[in-house]
């Protein structure tokens, strides 16, 4: 019992280190936004800001300290770069959420660590299919830059989609069911969107591919979730097999996303020069 516990402790403030993301304890990054906020996010330049801001963005709620963290964040990314560094992660706390609570649940099986796994599972599929939607659009880059107020539809959207699925589960029924039903078709979505945008974009970025197979990769994994057989020496069943199978895949993903937000960097660097 205080094994289970210990490690929980332990797990908890692992959560609590990983939510930040080196990025988001970078110095410069912190030091940057600080002076972004003083300078920009008070008195006349903060009306300043409110004045020129679009209407779509003032009601996706974006605000003069998101506008500070996402310049800084770029100035950081850069700064790494010209350093030879990697390029740090920021605001890195959906995915690190739902491993989290995963990880809490497998340890100890009660109702509320069980309805965290179920619902932060759901929580990540949802992200992943707004993230494809940020990335996609004309030229298959950004729809998030181009039609801003498409996204926040689409995001309050999705938000009502959990909202109401949580409230279900929680207040009338926690159907075992329905939660997998649920989940494999949003999942389903999330596949042919993902591969649809691969698809899409294969030949301009070679880096894509690595994308699609990530999207491949996972779908054929998920058939663990629903092909269940007795455990291999009653100690890794299909559940267990799934989530070892995982890692490597997402690293991949990272490998993915690495190179797609450098090719973003470069190409706002190009489209910068030309202004």
């Amino acid at each position: 019992m205080a094994g289970r516990t210990a490690r929980l402790v332990l797990l908890a403030g692992a959560a609590a280190l990983a939510s930040g993301s080196q990025g988001d304890r970078e110095p410069v990054y912190r030091d940057c936004v600080h002076r972004c906020e003083e300078r920009n996010c008070s008195g006349g330049a903060l009306r300043h800001f409110r004045s020129r801001q679009p209407i779509y963005m003032s009601l996706a709620g974006w605000t003069c300290q998101d506008d500070c963290k996402y310049e800084c964040m770029w100035v950081t990314v850069g700064l790494y770069l010209k350093e030879g560094h990697k390029v740090p992660q920021f605001h890195g706390k959906v995915s690190l959420n739902a491993w989290f609570w995963s990880t809490v649940f497998h340890t100890k099986d009660t109702d509320l660590t069980e309805k965290m796994d179920y619902f932060c599972a759901s929580t990540v599929i949802l992200h992943s299919i707004y993230l494809c939607c940020v990335s996609s659009g004309s030229r298959g880059r950004t729809v998030g830059l181009q039609h801003p107020a498409v996204v926040s539809a689409f995001r309050a959207l999705l938000l009502l989609m959990l909202t109401a699925h949580v409230s279900y589960l929680s207040l009338v029924r926690f159907d075992y069911g329905y939660n997998l039903a649920a989940n494999v078709a949003i999942g389903l979505v999330n596949v042919v969107w993902w591969l649809a945008w691969c698809l899409r974009n294969q030949h301009r970025l070679p880096h894509v591919r690595k994308c699609m197979a990530v999207v491949l990769l996972l779908q054929g994994l998920s058939l663990l979730e629903l092909l269940d057989f007795p455990p291999f020496f009653w100690v890794l069943d299909a559940h267990a097999i799934w989530h070892i199978s995982t890692i490597p895949v997402h690293v991949l993903f990272f490998s993915f996303l690495k190179d797609d937000s450098l090719y973003l960097l470069k190409e706002s660097e190009a489209k910068f020069k030309l202004d």
